[in-house]
């Protein structure tokens, strides 16, 4: 993989990590068309720490004051209601960002079971591009019959417990490239009726422990000289990690504005046309499902 490639890459990882569109899905297919071939599982994991630094990067007051609260309940210096919430002795009165803190790693526990368990069809069965075609366009539905049906009411002070591993189920979907991380985790949430902003902001801060530990565990194999087959080599995976933050930071922005006044009708049109483009290209011959890669 050369350096415009790498470049290319990054950029659209940029583009649509944030976005229900699933970044993984997307430099799969992108990799094939500028024909290095698929970048792999490590890639994608350790580009993906270039967007979710994005995250720490937007949303740093708000992380700074869940992580300082949750460490004052930790060392017990204020009781709260937080222990009834969570099945434990009460306490005094709830403090929403450690409750806040608490729910992130709850949510966090099924995609760390499912991604253990399912290690080895995630780096390579799961990349079949006919997979990839069916999740595309079979989410799309889902992610619009949500937006539809959804409330849109509830907002993320009334998260519960049993709420945050539902979230997180809907996060380990995107184990499975074509699903989007928050896609499914936006999904889960309309369903559950949040409103998309709610759903879409926690979709970020949910995201925060599961990424950067899927991608710097990739990037401790990558090291150790144990990574998953792949296309990208080290200075090429940097590059298109370095780029996807700058352009990751810009989308949230913007993404977080569109959500708050529009629908997900876009998105689900979108996926709808990507599956059938890619279809095609498949069914011609210009893409192979699952190409040779070399390690």
């Amino acid at each position: 993989m050369g350096a415009g490639e790498a470049i290319f890459l990054g950029l659209v990882q940029g583009l649509t990590e944030f976005l229900p569109v699933s970044s993984s899905a997307h430099l799969r297919i992108v990799g094939d068309l500028l024909g290095s071939g698929d970048p792999g599982a490590t890639f994608t994991a350790i580009t993906q720490l270039g967007t979710e630094s994005a995250v720490l990067l937007y949303f740093r007051r708000d992380i700074a004051r869940i992580c300082s609260a949750w460490w004052r309940h930790v060392r017990g210096d204020r009781g709260t209601d937080l222990r009834a919430r969570l099945g434990m002795p009460v306490g005094e009165k709830a403090d929403h960002d450690a409750l806040m803190a608490w729910f992130i790693a709850l949510g966090s526990v099924p995609i760390v079971i499912l991604g253990l368990l399912f290690q080895d069809p995630v780096e390579h069965a799961f990349r079949n591009l006919w997979l990839i075609v069916l999740t595309l366009a079979g989410f799309a539905l889902v992610l619009g019959w949500a937006d539809r049906r959804g409330a849109h009411r509830r907002t993320l002070d009334e998260l519960t417990p049993r709420d945050a591993v539902k979230f997180g189920l809907w996060q380990a979907l995107a184990l499975v490239p074509g699903v989007s991380r928050s896609g499914g985790t936006i999904t889960g949430g309309l369903l559950m009726g949040y409103t998309r902003e709610a759903a879409a902001r926690y979709s970020f801060l949910l995201a925060i422990p599961a990424v950067f530990g899927s991608g710097l565990y990739q990037l401790a194999k990558a090291v150790a000289g144990d990574a998953s087959p792949g296309t990208a080599g080290a200075g090429a995976t940097l590059l298109a990690t370095l780029v996807a933050f700058v352009v990751g930071y810009l989308v949230i922005i913007v993404f977080l504005k569109i959500v708050s006044t529009f629908s997900y009708t876009p998105f689900v049109v979108y996926r709808l046309g990507l599956a059938a483009l890619v279809a095609l290209l498949l069914l011609t011959g210009v893409l192979d499902p699952m190409p040779a890669v070399t390690p």
